[in-house]
């Protein structure tokens, strides 16, 4: 059992520290990002955009194959990941099994701040919750991608009459927005294995998790709100009309 003093030791505290900066890195971003998407261009909202369209299209259309493909395609990548997740989860369990030969491993390595088996255990088991939580993350998604086929294949078809514009509006949105959501746990899910990977560097020492975590959330900003593929799908189609052709000689 540890002794109450050893609790206070400095070891103990910027391990506790390291623990609260990603717990609140993680849920900060995740925060920070769902605020700001509401009123800046990132990738979640130019897609829903994009799959606005996409669901306005199929109306005009009678054949969906194409459409239920797509669909198909996106929850395969759930799938993938779910049963990728399951897979690092036994990984983890077997050398939770085995601590003290792990602990010895490590305790080799240069940099590697020594660990007692017990706080061994407590890392592994932090691990073991962010794959949990991936692992029903993905599986949601799967869902919803399920939900998003059932819709299509509920679509109203271009030769019914009794539809008014006005359902078929409502249907669009409410299509893109089902499949929105699905992509959302899905980028839910990815962020995980982010911090997942960033996790891995706690078993080193603490200050290079702190480090290495808010290097993962300078990542994912990055690519969400300052990316080359962002820049590249936020266009305005009248200005994209406009724009002088270029001469061919």
């Amino acid at each position: 059992m540890t002794d109450v003093s050893e609790l206070f030791d400095i070891h103990y505290l910027w391990n506790l520290i390291a623990v609260l900066w990603f717990i609140l890195c993680w849920v900060g971003y995740t925060r920070y990002a769902i605020w700001k998407g509401r009123d800046t261009a990132c990738l979640a909202s130019v897609l829903h955009l994009y799959r606005e369209d996409w669901m306005r299209r199929l109306l005009l259309r009678d054949n969906r194959i194409a459409d239920a493909s797509v669909i198909a395609n996106l929850e395969r990548n759930a799938s993938f990941f779910a049963s990728s997740t399951l897979i690092i989860l036994a990984g983890i369990l077997t050398v939770l099994g085995s601590t003290d030969r792990a602990v010895s491993v490590l305790a080799d390595l240069p940099f590697v701040q020594p660990a007692s088996q017990g706080m061994s255990e407590l890392k592994l088991l932090g691990l073991a919750v962010v794959f949990v939580y991936a692992f029903f993350t993905f599986s949601w998604c799967m869902r919803q991608y399920n939900f998003a086929a059932v819709l299509v294949g509920s679509a109203p078809m271009v030769g019914e009459k009794h539809i008014s514009e006005q359902e078929r509006k409502a249907f669009a949105e409410r299509g893109a927005r089902v499949v929105s959501l699905a992509a959302n746990q899905f980028n839910f899910g990815l962020r995980s294995y982010y911090f997942g990977l960033a996790m891995l560097a706690w078993f080193i020492n603490p200050w290079f998790f702190i480090i290495v975590t808010t290097g993962v959330v300078l990542v994912l900003y990055r690519r969400e709100f300052h990316s080359d593929v962002l820049d590249v799908m936020v266009y305005t189609p009248t200005q994209a009309l406009e724009a002088p052709k270029e001469k061919v000689e």
